[in-house]
């Protein structure tokens, strides 16, 4: 079952959505095969700092962050993937590493890659490793408002 708190703010904001179960998956491209999706259509979510801040670099499964691209993007001085120790907290409902891409619930900066706004649906983990949402790629951007930009290799 997707985090509660995503799936309450999902229903309060009327969008519909579907939920796909999948056995255990720890990685995008297991993820995407497990739940038979597309891997430039599973976006996952890298947690970076930019300039000490927290912040997402959500993009397609089977692409890589460039952290050159995301700090230029971001204006910032410094970019780098943070590590579990720095985040994990900061997602209490979710199991490590499958945190939805919502920033915006969690207080920090979403960046999203080009290449998710071209496609018409976005799929993404739902706080756990055995499940999926998928929803229109438009309510995602209504919703999280991420700083699209050019950032994947």
């Amino acid at each position: 079952m997707p985090v509660q708190k995503l799936r309450q703010f999902l229903d309060s904001e009327r969008v519909k959505y579907a939920c796909i179960s999948h056995s255990p998956a720890y990685t995008a491209s297991e993820i995407a095969q497990s739940a038979h999706i597309p891997g430039r259509e599973l976006a996952k979510v890298v947690m970076v700092t930019l300039d000490g801040r927290m912040a997402m670099a959500v993009l397609p499964a089977n692409r890589k962050v460039d952290l050159n691209l995301l700090r230029e993007a971001a204006g910032a001085d410094e970019a780098k993937l943070a590590t579990e120790e720095e985040f994990r907290l900061r997602f209490p409902d979710c199991e490590t590493g499958a945190m939805p891409p919502f920033g915006n619930l969690y207080g920090m900066e979403v960046f999203g890659s080009e290449q998710l706004a071209e496609d018409d649906h976005i799929a993404f983990n739902a706080g756990t490793h055995t499940e999926v949402m998928r929803l229109a790629y438009a309510d995602f951007a209504r919703l999280v408002k991420p700083k699209v930009a050019r950032f994947t290799d």
